[in-house]
């Protein structure tokens, strides 16, 4: 039961991820394969550090090929839809705090599976949850934006993790947790954006303004 929620968890976290992708991937108006590999470094790159960290090999992709089908109905999809799409942006910053949400909860529940610490949990989450964003990124020549100071990114899935353990602590049954740890993630990651919440400025604005 629990192997089929996580694995639920990983296709939610996929399908996000593949659409976000696929949406940056349009957004810089590559063609069709670039977009699906776009939405494939996306969706699996993150995942893909996690398992290789904890030495879970061959990477979780390479044993179920499922997760390639998926990425590519979900990339389709996108694609597909892009006529009546007016705002990339948008769309991409709701995908990408979805699927965030997802793959940090995934990741933590990985390590708690290996047997690890809380705080290594949190710590794979974060990797799973953010590293196929930065691959996108840099693919896409964009600074990640796990390293901008626009608003929090990470921040929201270590926050979640943190959450996540507390609740545990108190008792609180798995699937409780589960949803409050995606609601958390998503929500502070919206509000982020929103209200342009972030950590510490460690830098003054140059004249011209563009100090960010």
């Amino acid at each position: 039961m629990k192997a089929d929620i996580l694995h639920l968890i990983d296709i939610a976290g996929i399908v996000a991820f593949s659409i976000s992708g696929a949406f940056a991937g349009m957004q810089k108006r590559l063609d069709l394969f670039g977009i699906f590999i776009i939405a494939f470094i996306t969706a699996m790159g993150g995942g893909t550090l996690r398992d290789v960290l904890i030495g879970d090999l061959p990477v979780s992709w390479m044993k179920d090929t499922s997760y390639a089908v998926i990425i590519f109905i979900s990339a389709l999809a996108a694609v597909l839809f892009n006529s009546t799409i007016r705002n990339y942006q948008k769309l991409l910053l709701i995908f990408d705090a979805i699927g965030l949400s997802f793959f940090t909860l995934s990741g933590i529940q990985k390590g708690v599976d290996f047997g690890f610490q809380p705080g290594v949990c949190i710590a794979l989450g974060t990797f799973t949850a953010c590293f196929g964003g930065v691959i996108r990124d840099i693919s896409l020549n964009n600074i990640p934006l796990i390293f901008q100071q626009k608003e929090i990114y990470a921040t929201t899935c270590i926050i979640g993790g943190i959450v996540y353990f507390l609740l545990l602590k108190l008792q609180v049954s798995f699937m409780p947790a589960d949803i409050i740890c995606v609601v958390i993630i998503f929500l502070t990651r919206m509000l982020a954006v929103r209200y342009k919440l972030r950590l510490p400025v460690l830098y003054k604005k140059s004249k011209s303004g563009d100090g960010e």
